[in-house]
């Protein structure tokens, strides 16, 4: 099954790729489409279902679209599905991780439980199908890692004692939001489980 994802993210791109084996992922430049969706949802799902059917709509290929961030509980919940524009324009991965941790100077160590959301909906000629995947955490005190992007370096998962960025993609996969919503969503398609 080809199935267009509606992101222009190449590391969400690759991410959907590693975890949607058997299915063939491609990007929308591949598909010929270039549409930036604006993400005016209150929630991940709303945005989700946004990008997914604009893509779809523009071409008739089923399409995929995610909505992912990060919610900290000490900040009520924010960025949230601000994630990625947190801080405003000007502002990168590095300007938006440095902001959190100014706004989390000072936070004590027991109340710095965040945790990453993620929703998944497919768009295709059969209907709707959504997921929803939740990964838990602290924010760190500092980047620390290489690997992954946008909140990963401050991202500490207990289970490993390493933040996201210091894992492994691999093991990013088994434990992340994205990798949890793909997980369940797969099942569903299999199932056939549209709405």
């Amino acid at each position: 099954m080809k199935i267009i994802a509606a992101t222009k993210n190449k590391n969400k791109l690759r991410e959907f790729g590693q975890i949607l084996q058997g299915f063939e992922i491609i990007s929308q430049e591949e598909a010929g489409v270039d549409i930036d969706v604006e993400e005016t949802g209150t929630t991940f799902e709303e945005n989700s279902m946004l990008k997914a059917k604009a893509i779809f709509d523009a071409t008739g290929i089923a399409a995929i679209a995610d909505d992912s961030g990060l919610c900290v509980d000490a900040l009520d919940g924010t960025p949230g599905v601000f994630s990625a524009r947190y801080g405003g324009e000007g502002y990168d991965d590095a300007g938006r991780v440095g902001l959190l941790l100014e706004n989390m100077k000072s936070v004590p160590d027991e109340k710095r439980g965040a945790r990453f959301v993620c929703a998944i909906t497919l768009v295709d000629k059969n209907g709707i199908i959504t997921a929803r995947g939740e990964c838990g955490g602290k924010i760190a005190y500092a980047p620390r890692g290489e690997n992954g992007f946008g909140y990963d370096p401050v991202f500490f998962v207990e289970q490993f004692g390493k933040t996201m960025a210091e894992i492994s993609p691999e093991e990013k996969n088994q434990i992340s939001h994205r990798g949890k919503a793909l997980e369940i969503f797969s099942k569903k398609l299999e199932n056939k489980e549209y709405k």
